[in-house]
């Protein structure tokens, strides 16, 4: 059995590594404040980003679903890895090497999804190195009758898959991959009624398809020869590392440009994405074997910063019956998204591919320009299909068109849509107001929710979190709750002499009493890069999300220079309350005192001035 991996590797991998940039190939995130970044959560759909993330402190949390970690739990939760695979993965990004104890033998030898992406990247290279080989000259001809040469393909990674039933397997063989690992990577296929094993892709043009990080998860392969009986386009099946309905083809490339202007545009295969970005349109993607779907919409709402409505999709299609077809399927999934979607379609029904052949990369930028809004195609889509001409045709088309112009989530868009469509069907503007304002109060209505079952199980309560919502709003809660948030999130800039005189307040919330003596706990250990994960260590398990939330929360400065006065501001602030105190509870006491007792009356004086004195060199630069 492999070893574990050793905890000091673990944790140098883990301070070696920006979470800003791991998470970043994810998520487009944004700055909220000085140390502190937010995106919108991936893990759950939402309108206005609650996710943050704080590179110094290396954790991230939503503050909408509660979803919160390390750099090592993100990867886990997000590419269903397990720690040890996130630990390697990360460890080969910064170029450290893991060492394993406690175990017989070196490093892990099982099949795992290491060992896929490996599989994938030789399979990737094997690829590239045979479209130079004799055999592939009818690859290099395909390339070259659609416009592109040697450059172009290796930029995105082209290669060519043998004729031959073995070659691929017995390349992988021979550098230590076992058929278990080939067969779980999608490369090879059984033999039907043998143990034995084929390569999966043959003669074949092949793309590497890749994650959203760039690593190569599967393959897209183009039939080339005549003999080929399979599809036009073969694609590497389901697998651990690969799944099509969360995949989009060149997003990998296309990620910053995407993120940095806000558009992205979708077509419909490989050469097509290749098309548009040697034209310089470079926010162009494409699902990989599978319709656009739910899942796509995810991602994309990620990269984009799909919170502020700003932003574009454009989508490609066809103009023929399969391309209408997939124009209704995106319109249908429209509302998913913040952004304005856009619908492009080339003349002559060209695919950006064939319109950059024929007439040159300027018409390419010319065809995502002249995009036509989402509404607007589909209106028109859908009154091509019925007799305009009658009264009967005019009606029903009516029906079917209203629900469309309901449905635009900009009601300042509404009632030009609205004359528009009057003016195409031919008929009275109230009627077909009416209609539309029909239309969206049947949308309004949302089906009660299903009863359940006679019998069927209640679901088990959640264990409760404590929260920032659940602290009550009075003054004194706020200046508890803000300078813990200043201790955790900068203990240094703080201060650790600060923090150590902070931790011995009283607080009036016991909530946050519980986390003030976590932190004590966790003091020594305060210039630490494992800090936050120390105090969460120290807090009880039900709480342990209200550490992460104060960690992660935003501070209401935006530089530097600000925070560092803040943050020691409000926790002076927090001392300050706890010594007034304690000056009124003295004050009380030497009220009730004996005058005749000197010696207890003297005391609570000279503990009176020593409180004023520490008040007064608080705020002693």
């Amino acid at each position: 059995m492999a070893g574990l991996i050793r905890q000091g590797d673990i944790e140098e991998v883990k301070a070696r590594t920006n979470i800003a940039d791991i998470v970043g190939d994810y998520v487009t995130l944004k700055s909220a404040g000085v140390g502190s970044m937010k995106g919108l959560c991936p893990f759950h759909d939402e309108r206005s980003p609650s996710f943050h993330v704080r590179p110094q402190v290396g954790f991230y949390h939503c503050f909408g679903c509660g979803e919160s970690g390390d750099v090592y739990s993100f990867l886990q939760k997000m590419d269903h890895v397990s720690f040890s695979e996130a630990v390697e993965r990360l460890a080969a990004r910064v170029g450290i090497e893991l060492h394993y104890e406690g175990g017989e033998g070196g490093a892990p030898d099982h099949t795992n999804r290491a060992r896929l992406y490996a599989a994938n990247q030789a399979a990737a290279d094997f690829f590239v190195d045979r479209l130079g080989s004799a055999g592939a000259q009818v690859g290099r001809t395909f390339l070259g009758e659609r416009g592109f040469d040697a450059q172009a393909a290796a930029r995105f990674g082209i290669g060519f898959a043998p004729q031959s039933w073995d070659e691929l397997t017995n390349h992988l063989r021979g550098r230590g991959f076992s058929t278990e690992e080939l067969t779980l990577a999608g490369l090879v296929s059984s033999r039907e009624g043998s143990s034995g094993v084929y390569d999966r892709f043959r003669g074949r043009l092949v793309w590497p398809i890749r994650d959203i990080t760039g690593q190569t998860i599967g393959f897209g392969a183009r039939k080339l020869l005549d003999d080929d009986k399979g599809p036009k386009y073969l694609n590497t099946p389901e697998t651990p590392i690969y799944h099509k309905a969360q995949v989009l083809y060149g997003l990998d490339l296309a990620k910053r440009d995407i993120s940095r202007g806000h558009q992205v545009v979708v077509v419909e295969g490989y050469t097509d994405v290749m098309a548009c970005h040697l034209a310089g349109v470079t926010t162009a993607v494409a699902t990989c074997g599978t319709s656009f779907g739910v899942d796509h919409i995810k991602v994309l709402r990620r990269v984009l910063g799909d919170d502020s409505g700003v932003g574009e999709v454009v989508f490609t299609f066809d103009p023929d019956a399969a391309g209408q077809k997939a124009a209704m399927r995106a319109f249908a999934e429209e509302q998913r998204f913040s952004a304005q979607t856009f619908v492009a379609v080339a003349p002559e029904g060209l695919d950006p591919c064939d319109l950059r052949l024929h007439r040159g990369d300027d018409a390419v930028r010319r065809l995502i320009d002249a995009k036509k809004p989402m509404f607007e195609f589909m209106i028109r889509q859908l009154l091509g299909q019925y007799n305009l001409d009658t009264v009967e045709g005019r009606v029903s088309a009516l029906r079917a068109a209203a629900p469309i112009v309901s449905d635009i989530r900009d009601p300042s868009l509404r009632p030009g849509y609205t004359h528009e469509l009057s003016r195409m069907l031919g008929m009275d503007l109230g009627e077909v107001s009416r209609a539309v304002t029909q239309a969206q109060s049947r949308s309004r209505t949302a089906p009660p929710e299903a009863p359940r079952r006679s019998g069927e199980p209640t679901p088990a309560p959640r264990e409760r979190l404590f929260s920032l919502a659940d602290l009550p709003a009075d003054p004194v809660t706020r200046i508890e709750r803000d300078a813990l948030m200043a201790m955790l999130q900068h203990p240094t800039l703080v201060g650790l002499e600060l923090v150590q005189r902070a931790v011995l307040t009283g607080m009036t919330n016991s909530t946050l009493a519980v986390v003030r003596d976590a932190l004590a706990a966790a003091l020594p250990h305060a210039a630490a890069p494992d800090w936050l994960d120390r105090v969460v260590g120290e807090t009880p398990a039900p709480m342990a999300n209200l550490v992460t939330e104060l960690a992660m929360a935003p501070l209401p400065e935006r530089t530097e220079r600000e925070v560092t006065r803040y943050v020691r501001d409000i926790t002076i602030v927090l001392i300050e309350k706890d010594l007034l105190r304690q000056k009124a509870e003295l004050l009380g006491r030497l009220q009730r005192a004996d005058a005749t007792d000197r010696e207890v009356y003297v005391a609570i004086q000279r503990e009176l001035v020593r409180v004023e004195a520490e008040r007064r060199n608080l705020r002693v630069e």
